[in-house]
């Protein structure tokens, strides 16, 4: 997940400003260090696609559809991407993981994470290439990408594991429903490279540690 943009963090060690101090940078980010819990109708929309310094986001400005969880709706807004994944199934830590952003009118987060692996090149990415290579190594540059169907993302999956974590960057905000996908898709290198060069530092990834379970529930549901 994401923190605002000029947010100073690092994904290494240098400058006292990594992983381990996220929650000492600014009193809104404590959860970082002290926090436990780290149906869709999706429609076309307009887009723009901007290096945060930290990731690559394709923002909705008006939304882009929605899906329902326990009966409340949740807007999509963005999609992002981090290499390698955030997270890890039996014990596999992918080469990327995209993070489709939701949010409800009260302000909660729902996020559906893809998974992926090298191989062959992934559709979606391989649409916005153009754009990616005009802001991938420009903190803060934006590029109009014009009308996106987030349709077009491959989300077909048997099944999906779902938790209650968090944001996975400062401010760490608590008690986001994740769902984690399980078919786990292709990327090629030259796009993940594509996607890591966003991270404003040396640590060569734009990923955060991973964070123990501390008790928390994960359910798996296979949908065939």
């Amino acid at each position: 997940m994401y923190a605002e943009v000029g947010h100073e963090f690092r994904y290494d060690s240098k400058g006292g400003k990594g992983p381990d101090k996220w929650g000492s940078l600014d009193p809104a980010w404590r959860a970082c260090s002290t926090g436990k819990m780290q149906s869709r109708n999706y429609v076309a929309s307009h887009s723009v696609l901007q290096n945060t310094g930290h990731n690559i986001m394709l923002k909705w400005e008006s939304g882009a559809g929605s899906i329902v969880l326990s009966g409340t709706e949740y807007q999509l807004q963005q999609i992002h991407w981090h290499s390698p994944s955030e997270h890890v199934l039996k014990g596999i830590r992918y080469n990327m993981e995209a993070h489709l952003v939701h949010k409800s009118r009260d302000g909660k987060v729902a996020v559906i994470s893809i998974l992926y692996k090298f191989g062959q090149p992934d559709p979606f990415l391989a649409s916005l290439e153009n754009h990616l290579k005009a802001v991938t190594d420009k903190t803060g540059a934006e590029t109009v990408v014009g009308v996106t169907n987030p349709m077009s993302i491959h989300m077909e999956s048997p099944g999906f594991y779902r938790y209650i974590g968090s944001l996975t960057t400062p401010p760490c905000t608590e008690n986001v429903i994740w769902t984690i996908l399980t078919q786990v898709r292709t990327v090629s290198r030259e796009q993940e490279d594509l996607i890591r060069i966003a991270a404003n530092d040396e640590s060569g990834t734009n990923a955060r540690p991973l964070q123990p379970l501390n008790g928390r529930l994960v359910t798996l549901s296979k949908l065939r």
